[in-house]
């Protein structure tokens, strides 16, 4: 399909800075396949679900993943910005470098304060490999928790570029930007849809009788990526590592055969679902990194429902909901939301689709 099919005029005032408070507050477009839209707020939900439901939701943990450093080689320097997205193993991960230009393999990065002065003596990285688009890959000196901590000290969270370019990160964005169920260190973006839930709200669910399930999918920078071909067919997908465990596929099967709905709590959830799903629609144990590229014409098999905020213009979100509800439906849904001042992106507003069965 052309990428410009999934264009759409986005004002800047619609992007939101700021997340609405409470998180439940929120606003919430339901929308259904045949183009029914219902304006709602992020508290109605227990009431838009069905006892016997079933919500995911992805428990990653964003980490300080964007680091400053500089290179040595030899008597030169230069300064290094990198953005972690996918750990390799204990010690190593796949980073978006800037300006990758200035990296070869081989290469010593030092990471640590503006004036390259490592956190405890010790942040440095050799430059295994350097790939397209300016992916490289780190191997720390130090691995294991030693690693985590100390990224966690000398790193920042990497917010959004459409927040980034527009303010910093501050105090109140390490407790805006996580979910207050993130429970598995390694994500570097937030999977944002989660934002929106209070212990009242999830108890309020409870109440309704809807279950509460937990996947793990460690959200990497690549989300961010704008998407640079002319067909979706040429684009290719950063992996991100998952796991959805025995215990959990056992439990979302039980609940389809018991006449009940899998409601996705964001894309992310969505995607490692489908990629634990088999053809015959059961949900099996998963562990294991998942590049699934979800565009209209893919046949869902896992997700009756998805709850997920309003994404970017030609971006692979928006392939993807389209593909959930139709492009048609998806493109008057947005018209709607921009039209009635919801808000875009990361701290913006949700959305709740009910899937289009297409013959």
């Amino acid at each position: 399909m052309r990428v410009d099919d999934f264009d759409f005029e986005l004002p800047e005032s619609a992007i939101a800075l700021r997340p609405a408070s409470p998180r439940d507050a929120a606003r919430l477009l339901e929308v259904w396949p045949d183009g029914t839209l219902n304006d709602r707020i992020v508290r109605d939900l227990p009431a838009l679900l069905r006892p016997g439901d079933a919500m995911v939701f992805n428990d990653t943990r964003v980490i300080h993943a964007r680091l400053a450093g500089l290179r040595h080689r030899g008597e030169v320097t230069a300064r290094i910005e990198a953005t972690l997205h996918q750990r390799l193993d204990d010690h190593r991960w796949r980073a978006f470098a800037r300006p990758a230009k200035r990296l070869k393999a081989g290469d010593r990065i030092a990471f640590g304060d503006d004036n390259g002065v490592c956190f405890a003596g010790h942040l440095n990285a050799g430059v295994e490999a350097v790939g397209e688009a300016g992916e490289v890959t780190l191997s720390f000196d130090i691995s294991g928790p030693v690693l985590d901590e100390t990224l966690q000290a000398a790193g920042v969270m990497p917010l959004p570029p459409y927040i980034a370019s527009k303010r910093d990160a501050d105090a109140s964005d390490e407790i805006d930007y996580q979910t207050i169920y993130a429970n598995a260190p390694g994500a570097v973006a937030a999977p944002t849809a989660g934002l929106h839930f209070t212990p009242e709200l999830l108890e309020a669910l409870e109440a309704r009788g809807v279950s509460r399930h937990f996947v793990t999918l460690h959200v990497g920078a690549g989300t961010f990526l704008p998407v640079k071909v002319d067909d979706t067919d040429d684009h290719r997908m950063h992996a991100e590592n998952g796991i959805v465990s025995a215990e959990v596929a056992a439990e979302l099967n039980d609940v389809r055969a018991s006449g009940g709905r899998i409601v996705s709590v964001g894309t992310t959830s969505l995607r490692l679902l489908e990629s634990a799903a088999g053809p015959d629609g059961m949900l099996r144990a998963f562990n294991g990194a998942t590049d699934i590229f979800i565009t209209p014409g893919y046949r869902f098999r896992a997700v009756d429902m998805l709850m997920t905020n309003f994404h970017l213009p030609r971006s692979t979100l928006f392939m993807l909901v389209s593909a959930f509800s139709g492009p048609a439906t998806m493109k008057n849904a947005y018209a709607h939301a921009i039209a009635a001042g919801y808000r875009f992106y990361s701290y913006g507003d949700a959305s709740l689709l009910h899937r289009a069965d297409f013959a």
